[in-house]
């Protein structure tokens, strides 16, 4: 057991799939996992195991924002010895031919800040993707028909932003979408020799605000899940 995380020695698999919404976690388990076991209850942050094609598996909420996937990425990795971290998450597109329900596979992930800035001091850290497993989720996803886009994201440390500057100089220099986990799960997994990638489906569009309900973003973002599952064991 950790600060965080209730799970006993071993019940957390090595791969972990890591949605935001706990919520989700729930509902990605029991759709794609077989056996699927509650291991984690902590402050509400549900976390399971169970297997997937043979293969143990993990799915674990995050929360919202870099603090407290920076808390549970590094336990599940120091502590629970994880190696293979991957965010299934939503996201805002920031460009026009980005469309509600498309999936982004994240290249790299740039930022105003995160927990691990203070690490870097002077130096600014470009956290980037294992290409392994990008390669295997971008060629997952487009076996299935999925419209794929790969390429760099940004996350933020602010869901109501005040930077209509900010946004329109990263649509510039052609990022995709906006989010809030992948830069400092990147930089985690790379402090500690960890594969980490981020999977994202646009729930909404910063441009047309086009959104998506509640309800679908926690029931059908069933694609990036698989994508997820077929990039960590292809």
């Amino acid at each position: 057991m950790t600060f965080h995380i209730g799970a006993k020695p071993g019940e957390i698999a090595e791969t972990v799939l890591m949605p935001g919404d706990p919520y989700r976690a729930r509902w990605a388990a029991a759709t794609f996992l077989k056996e699927s076991v509650c291991i984690n209850q902590v402050r509400g942050m549900l976390g399971f195991t169970g297997t997937w094609k043979g293969n143990r598996v993990t799915i674990q909420g995050s929360g919202m924002g870099m603090p407290s996937l920076s808390i549970y990425a590094n336990e599940l990795i120091r502590d629970y010895g994880a190696k293979t971290l991957i965010r299934i998450g939503s996201a805002g597109a920031m460009l026009a031919h980005i469309k509600v329900r498309d999936v982004v596979v994240a290249m790299t992930a740039s930022t105003v800040s995160t927990p691990s800035r203070g690490f870097f001091r002077e130096m600014q850290f470009a956290p980037c993707a294992d290409f392994g497993l990008m390669e295997k989720a971008v060629a997952a996803g487009r076996r299935k028909g999925t419209q794929v886009h790969v390429g760099g994201i940004y996350s933020s440390d602010t869901f109501y932003d005040e930077r209509p500057d900010l946004t329109e100089m990263l649509a510039r220099h052609g990022v995709l979408c906006v989010e809030m986990e992948a830069a400092e799960l990147y930089t985690v997994a790379a402090r500690h020799g960890a594969r980490a990638l981020a999977i994202l489906t646009i729930s909404d569009h910063l441009l047309t605000h086009e959104a998506l309900p509640a309800d679908d973003r926690e029931r059908t973002f069933g694609e990036m899940v698989e994508m997820a599952l077929e990039a960590a064991f292809s």
